[in-house]
C-alpha cells in the first residue's frame, strides 16, 4: 500500500508519522513518500519521520520528494495538509479582521475566507495532478477550510472525504472523564466544520445508552473550562458545542481578548522554529512532546482509521466531512456536513442524525449560505463575489464591515488571488 501526504513538510507530519507506525496492522502501509516543495523542512521531517518507522519496527519505507507527480504516483491514498502562505499568511488572517471589531481567525469569519480564497485553487490543481497520476486513489483532505474544501473537491469529481481533529479529541476527552475504552464512546455530532454539537454521547454503539446528562452534571464545569464557555450556557443548552461556537457565542469578549494577547500564529510560528530545531537531531527518534502544542492531536488515529476503511478495510463508523445527502434535510444535497457516517471502500455514507433544534440549524443553514459564495468566490474571483460571502458571514452581516474587510482582504492576499 503506498500512502502519500502532500504537505509532508509540515510540523504536523510526526503525530502522522507517529500513528502510522503504532497502527501499522490497521493499516499496513509498504511506501509513504512525504511531498513538499520546501525541501529544507522536507529533509528534517522525513529524517525524523525513518527514526520513528525505525524505532517502532516499521517495514515500510519513507521517501520524500518535491516532485508532486511522482510522489503521488501510483499512490492509494493522497492525504492534503497545506498552508498556502504559511503562518505569515495566517498572521495576517487573525490581524486584520480585529480592525473592524471583528473575530480574527484562520477558519472562521473574514480570515478564514481569506484561507479559503488562497486554498480552494492550489487543492483543486493538486487533486487533478493526482487524478491524472492516480485516478483511483482518495484523496483525505485535512487542510482548513475542510468543508469549502471538500465541498470543492466533490463538485470536481474527486474521490474525496474531509477530516478534522474536533470530534476524536472530544471523544477521547469523554472517555477519560467516564473511564471507558475510546471505542466505547459514540458521539452524536452533527452539523458543519468547526460548527458542531454534540447532541449525545452513547456508551457501546450508535444505539447505546445516552449519558451526554451525565457528563454534563458530573463533568460540566471541566467541559466548560475547555471550550472556555460558562457552565451555566452549557446547562441552558444540555449539549456540548464545539469549541469554535465560542467566536458565535462570545464574539465581543474574544474580540477583546484577540486584541490583547500575541495571535495564535505568533505562538505556532515560533513553536515550529523550536520544532525543526528539534527535527534535525540525528537522535530524535519520536515525536517530541512539544508537538501536543502544536495542535492536530489525535489526527493520526483518524486518519489511519479513515485511510484503512477507505481502502478496502473492514469499515466501520467515523465523523467525516462527506455529502449531505438528505442528512440535514434544510440544506442542499450538495452541501458537506460533519456527522457520523459508515465509511468503506465506496466512500463515506451519513447516517441518520436526530432533528436539530432550530437554535442550531438556523446557524447551521446561514453558515452553509456563507460557504456556498465563499466557494463561489474562491472558483470565480471577483471583489463583489468576496463581498457578498462576507456580507452573509454571520461574523461579519454589517454592509460596511464587509465592504472594508473586502478590501483589506484583496491587499493582503493579492499575491495568492490570480484575479485580483
Amino acid at each position: 500500500m503506498k500512502l502519500a501526504v502532500v504537505g509532508g513538510g509540515s510540523t504536523y507530519t510526526p503525530e502522522l508519522i507517529d500513528g502510522f507506525a503504532r497502527l501499522r496492522d490497521t493499516l499496513p502501509i509498504g511506501e509513504l513518500v512525504l511531498v513538499d516543495p520546501a525541501a529544507d523542512r522536507l529533509e528534517l521531517v522525513g529524517g525524523l519521520a525513518r527514526r520513528i518507522f525505525a524505532r517502532q519496527g516499521h517495514p515500510g519505507t519513507v521517501t520524500t520528494t518535491t516532485d508532486l507527480e511522482a510522489g503521488v504516483d501510483g499512490a492509494d491514498a493522497v492525504l492534503l495538509q497545506l498552508r498556502v502562505g504559511g503562518q505569515a499568511a495566517r498572521q495576517q488572517d487573525e490581524t486584520w479582521p480585529l480592525e473592524c471589531g471583528c473575530v480574527g481567525q484562520e477558519t472562521t469569519g473574514a480570515g478564514g475566507l481569506a484561507k479559503a480564497l488562497r486554498t480552494v485553487p492550489v487543492v483543486l490543481d493538486i487533486a487533478e495532478r493526482v487524478r491524472r497520476a492516480s485516478p483511483d486513489a482518495w484523496i483525505i483532505d485535512f487542510t482548513n477550510p475542510v468543508g469549502i474544501v471538500t465541498r470543492a473537491l466533490l463538485q470536481a469529481g474527486h474521490k474525496a472525504v474531509g477530516l478534522c481533529n474536533v470530534a476524536i479529541g472530544l471523544q477521547r476527552k469523554f472517555a477519560r472523564l467516564l473511564d471507558v475504552a475510546p471505542r466505547d464512546v459514540h458521539l452524536e455530532h452533527v452539523g458543519l466544520n468547526h460548527l458542531t454539537w454534540e447532541l449525545g454521547v452513547r456508551l457501546g454503539g450508535p444505539d447505546g445508552a445516552d449519558v451526554l446528562p451525565k457528563l454534563l452534571a458530573e463533568h460540566g464545569d471541566a467541559i466548560a473550562d475547555d471550550l472556555r464557555l460558562p457552565r451555566a450556557l452549557l446547562d441552558r443548552l444540555g449539549v456540548v458545542p464545539s469549541y469554535y461556537l465560542r467566536y458565535f457565542y462570545a464574539h465581543d469578549e474574544v474580540v477583546d481578548e484577540l486584541r490583547t494577547k500575541p495571535s495564535r500564529a505568533a505562538e505556532v510560528a515560533e513553536m515550529e522554529r523550536r520544532l525543526l530545531e528539534m527535527y534535525g537531531d540525528p537522535a530524535l527518534d519520536e515525536k517530541p512532546e512539544l508537538l501536543a502544542k502544536r495542535g492536530g492531536a489525535f489526527y493520526s488515529e483518524a486518519a489511519v482509521d479513515l485511510a484503512a476503511a477507505l481502502l478496502g478495510g473492514s469499515g466501520g463508523v467515523q465523523v467525516v466531512n462527506t455529502r449531505n445527502d438528505g442528512t440535514l434535510p434544510f440544506l442542499p444535497d450538495d452541501a458537506v456536513v460533519e456527522v457520523p457516517a459508515r465509511v468503506d471502500g465506496s466512500g463515506a455514507r451519513p447516517l441518520p442524525v436526530r432533528p436539530l433544534d432550530p437554535l442550531y440549524a438556523g446557524l447551521v443553514a446561514a453558515v452553509t449560505a456563507y460557504e456556498d459564495l465563499a466557494l463561489e468566490a474562491a472558483l470565480r474571483g471577483g471583489r463583489d463575489r468576496v463581498f457578498r460571502a462576507l456580507l452573509a458571514h454571520p461574523l461579519v452581516g454589517q454592509y460596511t464591515y464587509a465592504d472594508t474587510l473586502t478590501d483589506r482582504l484583496i491587499a493582503h492576499n493579492r499575491e495568492h488571488l490570480a484575479w485580483a
